[in-house]
């Protein structure tokens, strides 16, 4: 079930970053304006403001309390990420590929950024954090093995007592480890290497995503803003239809 939401959620981002480059061989000047495309952009609207509830619960303690006891965290979330992506998607329908106008330009390129910033945020860098910890769990049991290799690699001739952990392998002649263990040394510290390598380069790209959350934040929070002058000049001017 998760992985078909993930499937879903990924087709509707790229959906909204394709979609208006539609104009290039559609436009529709008057389906904004029209009866059925002010119901969509209605639809949209309320949609993109759902999200602001799963906010309030966060930045609100009176108001996070109250709703914990109707409706959990988790619910919550996935109206938030629903409610964030399929209003966008009625947007840029309602929008109809109509770029006339600096304020519909603006809203189409910040509904872009809200959708993508908060998909990134969301899917890319949970996995990243979690291939972080598992890449790090995994280095643990192979420096762990490593140890418990040269541990046993004593020195099956020539007497003397052992040297400790690597040093034999600098000390001890060769024929006097036995071949096998250092055969799975050798494999362990291979591992090791490529798993040291593999967590550097995925924390190298969780610093790189790092700053979604402010990217996102901002971002949404000109959405809004932008959403209401929209509204605003909608109700100004007058609907066609009316």
């Amino acid at each position: 079930m998760r992985e078909r939401g993930d499937i879903l959620m990924t087709l509707a981002a790229a959906f909204v970053l394709l979609f208006p480059l539609g104009f290039v061989v559609h436009a529709s000047p008057r389906f904004p304006g029209s009866l059925a495309g002010s119901l969509t952009g209605i639809a949209a609207a309320v949609l993109m403001l759902l999200p602001l509830v799963h906010v309030a619960a966060r930045r609100i303690g009176r108001f996070g309390r109250w709703l914990d006891h109707r409706i959990e965290k988790r619910t919550l979330l996935a109206i938030h990420i629903y409610a964030g992506v399929a209003g966008p998607i009625l947007a840029l329908v309602h929008a109809a590929h109509k770029f006339e106008s600096p304020l519909g330009i603006a809203l189409t390129g910040t509904v872009i950024l809200v959708v993508w910033s908060g998909f990134v945020g969301r899917y890319f860098l949970v996995q990243i954090t979690r291939a972080v910890r598992a890449r790090t769990s995994e280095l643990a049991v192979l420096r762990l093995g490593l140890e418990a290799d040269l541990a046993r690699a004593v020195p099956i001739a020539g007497g003397g007592r052992p040297k400790s952990k690597g040093w034999r392998f600098l000390f001890a002649p060769a024929d006097e480890f036995e071949l096998a263990d250092i055969a799975d040394a050798r494999r362990r510290a291979e591992a090791l290497a490529d798993a040291e390598y593999a967590v550097r380069a995925e924390r190298a790209a969780a610093g790189l995503f790092g700053g979604w959350r402010a990217i996102h934040v901002v971002t949404s929070t000109l959405l809004y803003a932008l959403l209401l002058l929209h509204i605003w000049a909608g109700y100004y001017f007058g609907f066609r239809w009316l």
